[in-house]
């Protein structure tokens, strides 16, 4: 799993993941505490390459009869984990908001709503979307042949998953694997193992066989391993130095992998936006999960025209956020000591560099893993704030001239995941957004494009490979096959050999009748 460059915590007992003497086995263990109180929530002792190596073993020999099943009886397996999943709802939960710190509302919208919508519409689609289909061919080659796309599983994939969204990160790309025909390894981070194993767990209770999908508790190592091991796929969320570690590691045996990495997306405040929706947003959509949400706010550039009110309104709402452990605050911890590194580093970078915190701006460890939330102004790209990946509960507002200033430092990035406009005409945002390099585009709102599972999801630049959930996303766990079907078992085809006379005048005919005639529009 991916560690942050910044040092570890310098007191050991802030240390939300921490190596403990091996297991009279003498396998490597780590103690895991809750970031939002600091209590000790258990220990996991850390799979080895060769238990992953068996574990990929399981899975090689139990896919065929997996793949065997139709997909509507595979459909039929995978559905029932809707069931479970409310029946499991509270277990899920608190084992969330222990390895987590998240407040309820945030353990139930981030992790379980999700879930079963992702769950509910993969099962209804996939017997669509996944069935044989007969394709119409065009022109000249309609007559004479037709065509079959299948869509035939990949084999064992391979899925990492990160401790923001532990939970639902896990079942989205599982619950699409498998209805695709596939074996399911699952390697949650080592910071969130037990939420991310729950969406194994409740598959297992649905029926799916245990060889079919499993998790394998692991640090680094266990990821290295499963990448390395004989797999058919790397699905990876994450950080975008793992991600490049996997991408070289996939590129070496052409393995297929979707790499989902880091963001840094701008929210664009328009001249005519609802500037009282801007700010409310501006401040939940860069806080929600204590910030750390690939998709989340972390730039925003406001036109000059409205953005005294912005600011006004942004710096209000983020002085009634309240933060800490229990049932009644908004924002909960950060959920590594590490990431809090981060955070602090820049914000102090931002201030020595001239921005101004209007509010919050610092940690809060007698609380537990905490940084208050933070709105800061003044900033610029010079600053890490607004260059590197922050995932903190940090509003970072940058004053533009106009709209085209805005899409030019937006796209002055080296990610490129999502971005959002803020504006009262649609007009004006599709212009925008065609103008944005990024991998989606969000209308007065953010963050939610992944939530909606028709819409193709991926980044350019660092922030990814492939793409995750749409058709795309679902068929990617497949090996499309096409099949061209002859019509007429004529015993040869013209162009065949011997070439002779008979040769030139097929393919000079095809020219002149199919190209060189008002015929040619029916080609296409």
């Amino acid at each position: 799993m991916f560690y942050p460059d910044d040092a570890p915590e310098k007191d050991p007992r802030m240390a939300i993941v921490t190596a403990i003497d091996p297991g009279t086995d003498g396998r490597r263990r780590l103690a895991l505490k809750n970031p939002a109180t600091l209590e000790p929530i258990g220990e996991i002792t850390l799979a080895t390459r060769d238990d992953v190596n068996r574990a990929i073993a399981r899975a090689r020999s139990a896919q065929p009869a997996w793949a065997a099943r139709s997909i509507k009886e595979r459909v039929a397996i995978v559905k029932k984990a809707l069931d479970v999943l409310i029946a499991r709802k509270e277990d899920v939960i608190a084992t969330v908001r222990a390895e987590t710190g998240k407040p309820r509302p945030e353990a139930i919208a981030i992790e379980v709503l999700p879930s079963l919508d992702f769950i509910n519409f993969w099962s209804s689609r996939a017997e669509k979307d996944l069935s044989d289909q007969w394709q119409g061919l065009h022109g000249y080659i309609r007559p004479m042949k037709k065509l079959l796309m299948t869509y035939k599983p990949m084999g064992v994939v391979g899925v990492i998953t990160p401790w923001n969204g532990p939970f639902a990160l896990s079942m989205n790309p599982t619950v699409q694997a498998l209805i695709a025909g596939n074996a399911v390894i699952v390697k949650p981070s080592e910071v969130t193992p037990n939420s991310g194993a729950w969406a194994v767990k409740i598959l297992h209770e649905a029926g799916v066989p245990e060889d079919v999908v499993q998790c394998v508790i692991g640090d680094g190592e266990a990821g290295g391993a499963l990448v390395d091991g004989d797999v058919d796929k790397i699905s990876f969320t994450g950080s975008v130095g793992t991600g490049r570690k996997i991408a070289r590691a996939c590129s070496e045996r052409f393995l297929p992998c979707t790499l989902e990495l880091g963001g840094k997306d701008a929210m664009i405040v328009c001249e005519d936006a609802d500037v009282d929706r801007a700010a409310i947003g501006a401040v939940f959509l860069s806080m929600f999960n204590s910030g750390q949400v690939c998709l989340g706010v972390e730039r925003i550039y406001a036109v000059e025209s409205v953005a005294d009110e912005f600011i006004a309104k942004v710096t209000e709402h983020a002085k009634a956020v309240r933060y800490g452990s229990g049932d009644d605050v908004d924002m909960g911890p950060l959920f590594w000591d590490r990431q809090l590194a981060i955070v602090e580093r820049h914000v102090e970078d931002a201030k020595a560099k001239g921005a101004r915190v209007l509010v919050g701006g610092e940690a809060d460890r007698a609380k537990g893993n905490y940084y208050k939330p933070t709105v800061v102004v003044d900033v610029t790209h010079d600053m890490d704030l607004m260059r590197e990946e922050t995932f903190g509960p940090v509003v970072a507002i940058m004053r533009v001239k106009n709209e085209d200033e805005a899409i030019e430092r937006a796209n002055d990035s080296k990610y490129g995941l999502s971005a959002s406009v803020w504006t009262k005409s649609e007009a004006k945002l599709i212009s925008v957004a065609r103008r944005l390099n990024a991998g989606s585009v969000v209308h007065n709102d953010a963050a939610v494009i992944y939530g909606v599972p028709e819409a193709p999801f991926g980044g350019v630049k660092d922030s990814g490979l492939g793409k995750v959930n749409g058709l795309t996303g679902l068929r990617g766990y497949t090996n499309a096959t096409p099949i061209l079907v002859d019509r007429w078992h004529l015993k040869k085809e013209d162009i065949w050999y011997p070439y002779g006379e008979r040769t030139l005048k097929a393919l000079e005919g095809v020219i002149k009748y199919a190209f060189g005639t008002p015929l040619r529009k029916f080609m296409s």
